[in-house]
């Protein structure tokens, strides 16, 4: 995880002045080991990079990274698969070396379509004058554009700051291939045109897939003095995903039920599917898929640093390295019972639950938050602590995800008895998330701005800090996670019909509907969830990993049939996300195999805090900046 930036200006008097220092903040806090800038001036242009490193692989590397013939690279990303990376190399210099032996457009192009994992970059090829940026295909970092001065100056960033009242505000760069410009060019002729070199599917027997208009997916607020133009070589990068596999049964399909279900949803359901030796085989292909996925996320990580840390209780001789965002729920179980398998064995692993309280709280007394005197975690002062992190009342904190997960715990604990799970109780009161989201938040989750990306943009940001308590039989203790890295099961509900309007689409438009939405749920994830969460989770100087947004994953579930994956005639907490389910049965956890979907704004409470009569797609005022 980086922060990485680029301001550039065509006048002297324009130079830089995107880069202040609130935008700097921001970037240092994503990158905490290592920062530092670097100045490249033409007659025509001037480019301030800006790099901010947290260190998680190989040898640190600070950026910006320059060579000898002038090149510039700035690297937010991590290498899993398709281009070689060795334990003790630097993704960073890897790609850099490799991007200085490209000769053509068309070697840069082929180097990034190797590329598996979650990335963006700006690179700045000296021979050419020329500025190359973009974001993975699905979107999983987030890289923002900002234009002022009628197109005399624009800003590539991580992360931006959000001002009152300024007209021209940071926009995400859509996550629809690679963008190009000439920066001569666009000196002299006073506009700024990006080229774009998009995604496009190559088949086995070379063929390629005629894509829609890509330009649709740009944003359509640009200032006029930008554009986006199709490059002209028609040039483009390979997919990294198959395409989904939209087949219908040609005959009606059998049920696996039968007369072994004596109770719809119940277990006896999924152990139907599971005497069906196809369907077993299946899973267990799934299963072997996200394992893989699952331990490149867990294994790529340098744990030597996380041997000393004055902010955490000592309540094992290691500390966690990898945390998992956790509701119990089964996306979240099935990914910690596979990274059980990665995870050193004398390692803990942190499951991050958070709740927000609806009743107002002051701090507690301290006999009633701890049975052992212990001192509270240093807080930085940007972020003031409430004291909430036990409630007076324990029952206003068991919101439902705090309930499954505790019952989660449990199934973990029965599955690896001898593994340190640390269940951080996250409790988070109205006073504390009024004062973060004003100070922090609102400048993270933007420039998403409806209530859901509130709801969801605190909730996470709030987990992801890992501030919390741990809760045994003997004590109640202050604690924070020191694990970087963390996972979420962001993508599951997206390609396995998780949400409610999966059934909507089903029931008034069958397979074929069903079909479409899985598309477009997936097409969309990287300007609906992913940037937001980047950018909400960086900002504690930690990594999200996404292995349901594995790319063999995605192509894995992309090649099934829809009825492979899902059976929407089954009810809730079976049948969306089945192949999961079935998948949670196979790893020993039946509890949770059977919990329906319940969204973290619901789980956890916090759609219920504030304004309750609003709608997830209204615009939310509490993310505006104050003036």
């Amino acid at each position: 995880m980086c922060g990485i930036c680029c301001s550039v200006s065509f006048s002297v008097e324009h130079a830089s002045e995107d880069l202040k220092e609130d935008v700097l903040y921001n970037l240092r806090r994503r990158g905490p080991n290592s920062s530092k800038q670097l100045l490249k001036s033409n007659v025509n242009y001037q480019c301030l990079f800006s790099g901010h490193v947290l260190h998680l692989r190989g040898v640190l590397t600070p950026q910006p990274v320059e060579d000898e013939s002038g090149n510039v690279f700035l690297w937010n990303g991590e290498v899993f698969n398709g281009v070689k990376v060795e334990a003790e190399d630097s993704d960073t210099q890897v790609m850099f070396n490799s991007l200085s032996a490209c000769s053509s457009e068309s070697d840069i192009l082929s180097l990034f379509s190797k590329v598996q994992g979650p990335w963006s970059f700006i690179y700045y090829q000296a021979s050419s004058h020329s500025l190359w940026f973009g974001r993975d295909f699905f979107g999983r970092r987030s890289l923002l554009w900002r234009f002022s001065n009628l197109g005399k100056s624009f800003c590539l960033s991580s992360v931006g700051a959000q001002i009152s009242g300024v007209a021209d505000q940071w926009q995400e760069v859509p996550a629809c291939g690679i963008f190009q410009i000439d920066l001569n060019s666009a000196a002299v002729s006073r506009c700024v045109i990006f080229k774009l070199y998009p995604w496009k599917y190559v088949s086995k027997d070379n063929v390629v897939e005629e894509c829609a208009n890509d330009l649709t997916r740009t944003p359509a607020g640009l200032p006029a003095c930008v554009s986006v133009v199709a490059n002209e070589a028609k040039l483009y990068l390979s997919k990294p995903i198959v395409p989904l596999n939209k087949k219908l049964p040609q005959v009606p399909l059998k049920t696996h039920c039968g007369n072994s279900c004596s109770v719809p949803g119940s277990r006896e359901t999924l152990d139907a599917f599971l005497t069906d030796e196809y369907m077993k085989k299946v899973v267990q292909q799934f299963i072997e898929v996200l394992n893989v996925a699952v331990k490149r996320r867990v294994l790529c990580l340098a744990r030597e640093e996380n041997l000393t840390s004055k902010e955490v209780l000592k309540t094992c001789s290691k500390k966690a390295s990898v945390a998992i965002l956790f509701s119990g729920g089964v996306d979240s179980m099935v990914i910690a019972a596979l990274a059980d398998r990665h995870v050193p064995s004398d390692e803990p692993v942190d499951l991050l639950n958070v709740a927000f309280m609806t009743k107002r709280k002051t701090r507690p007394p301290i006999a009633k938050v701890e049975r052992k005197q212990q001192k509270l975690p240093n807080i930085p002062s940007e972020e003031p602590y409430q004291g909430t992190a036990v409630p007076q009342d324990p029952d206003d904190a068991e919101v439902p995800d705090r309930v499954t997960g505790k019952a989660g715990l449990k199934e973990l604990q029965s599955v690896n008895p001898s593994r340190t799970w640390n269940f951080v109780e996250i409790n988070v009161s109205l006073e504390e998330l009024q004062e973060l989201r004003r100070a922090r938040i609102c400048h993270l989750v933007q420039p998403l701005d409806t209530v859901l990306d509130d709801s969801i943009g605190c909730a996470v940001w709030f987990a992801s800090r890992g501030i919390g308590c741990l809760v045994t039989q003997d004590a109640v203790r202050s604690y924070k996670s020191s694990a970087k890295v963390i996972l979420t099961g962001i993508g599951a509900d997206e390609q396995l019909a998780g949400y409610s309007r999966h059934r909507v689409r089903f029931q008034s438009l069958g397979l074929e509907g069903l079909n479409e939405e899985i598309e477009m749920e997936l097409g969309r994830i990287s300007s609906r969830n992913l940037g937001r969460d980047d950018r909400v989770i960086g900002d504690h100087g930690k990594e999200a990993r996404f292995p349901f947004l594995d790319e063999n994953v995605v192509s894995f579930l992309n090649s099934l049939p829809v009825w492979e994956k899902v059976d929407l005639s089954l009810p809730r907490g079976i049948g969306e996300k089945l192949i999961l389910r079935l998948a949670a049965m196979e790893l020993g956890l039946p509890v949770s195999a059977l919990l329906p979907k319940r969204a973290i704004q619901f789980g956890s409470r916090i759609a219920k805090l504030e304004k309750t009569n609003e709608k997830a797609s209204d615009k939310c005022g509490r993310l505006q900046t104050l003036p």
